[in-house]
């Protein structure tokens, strides 16, 4: 199956910076495989195409909420309207290994910002066939600072913000959302506006997300 469109324009200078849904497609390590049904389809004689979806929470581009990691988290439903949609900081990481925090105490990072990292993950999430074991990740130390600089939002462009789990603690124990699978390859760093909305699934750990980008100067 051919694949278009991971960074579509969308017009008034949004791009789309989410990873396309398809049976197929690279998933994490142990999620499950996303299969779409066509129950109806007009092909088989059908009055309409009607197609079911069996997807992992944390397929593509989908934002963790808190309940991921721990126990009494807030889940996605909880997640306000003003952290899913405003502006923010798209940082380059130059280290091909992590990203780490020599690198990102060099960034003036506000708090209550929202932080996405454009690693060398963005030349490969789109090409690979296979899931990446060597991603360039955020370690527990850079995972640190970011708490300690209040931000409310962490994106990076591929499917996991960690190589091991206590990234993922750090950050979503102090109530930080995190903005997983995308796709900056046609992003520059620089300031924007972010829409990030999940779908309202009730109690859930987290959520698939169509993510937008707009340069806001």
């Amino acid at each position: 199956m051919t694949v278009h469109g991971h960074n579509n324009n969308l017009g008034t200078g949004w791009i789309d910076v989410s990873l396309p849904l398809w049976p197929g497609m690279v998933v994490f390590r142990h999620e499950l495989k996303l299969e779409i049904e066509r129950r109806h389809a007009f092909e088989r004689g059908d009055h309409s195409n009607n197609s079911r979806l069996h997807i992992g929470i944390h397929t593509g581009t989908h934002l963790d909420a808190p309940r991921h990691c721990i126990a009494d988290g807030k889940s996605i439903d909880q997640m306000p309207l003003d952290d899913a949609i405003g502006p923010a900081l798209v940082i380059e990481i130059i280290d091909k290994e992590a990203v780490k925090l020599d690198e990102i105490k060099q960034h003036k990072i506000e708090r209550g910002s929202r932080i996405i990292f454009k690693t060398n993950n963005s030349q490969r999430i789109s090409k690979a066939a296979t899931f990446i074991e060597d991603f360039v990740y955020i370690t527990a130390g850079a995972a640190e600072f970011l708490v300690q600089s209040g931000v409310r939002l962490v994106g990076i462009d591929y499917l996991s913000v960690g190589g091991s789990p206590e990234t993922h603690r750090i950050l979503l124990g102090a109530g930080i959302w995190l903005l997983e699978g995308l796709d900056l390859s046609l992003v520059n760093p620089g300031n924007y506006n972010l829409v990030c909305l999940p779908l309202k699934l009730l109690q859930v750990e987290g959520s698939p997300v169509r993510a937008v980008l707009q340069p806001s100067g």
